[in-house]
């Protein structure tokens, strides 16, 4: 059997310290993941259900609108995930460049440029779904789903990625001071 935990050791030590997530980015970011894998296997068996019962000349009638909202689900539900676990864009090819203090002051001022627009992206996330439940919009199809429900995932995600860049904006400041 190979001995990933060997491999992750090996690839740390030869790229200097690698900052741990801390506990909270650790959990939420814990949490959505295994959201999006059961959201994905529901999809799964949707899609299989389809293409069977296709065999047979007929069709659910509703594989593509709940794998519609299944894949908005996954999509935001991973932002916290992606996040921690660092797949997201980086400015690499000027980082290296600069000092330590310059990396890690430009840790801190990515942190806050992206929670400022996290928050303010789940602030409008909350108000469409409170508008969705107010007005009790339905989607325009057979199932009639109220559109609160699959629109939910969206600040749910969105909210995550704020707790996880809030952690990493204090572990950003943390950093920061540490360095003389």
């Amino acid at each position: 059997m190979h001995d990933m935990s060997r491999d992750i050791a090996e690839i740390e030590s030869a790229q200097g310290a690698v900052e741990r997530p801390a506990p909270l980015k650790s959990r939420v970011a814990t949490v959505c993941e295994w959201l999006c894998c059961l959201t994905l296997g529901v999809m799964l068996v949707i899609i299989s259900a389809e293409a069977v019962v296709r065999l047979f000349g007929k069709s659910l009638e509703m594989a593509d609108e709940v794998g519609g909202y299944l894949l908005v689900a996954i999509s935001f539900l991973s932002l916290s995930v992606c996040q921690v676990s660092g797949a997201f864009h980086h400015l690499e090819l000027l980082q290296p460049k600069l000092s330590k203090k310059a990396q890690a002051l430009w840790a801190i001022t990515f942190d806050l440029v992206a929670l400022a627009c996290t928050v303010v992206i789940f602030w409008q996330l909350c108000r469409l779904e409170m508008q969705s439940w107010a007005y009790g919009d339905v989607a325009p199809t057979e199932l009639q789903t109220p559109l609160w429900l699959p629109r939910l995932s969206m600040p749910i995600g969105v909210g995550a990625l704020a707790l996880v860049l809030f952690g990493s904006l204090i572990a950003s400041i943390r950093r920061f001071a540490r360095i003389r």
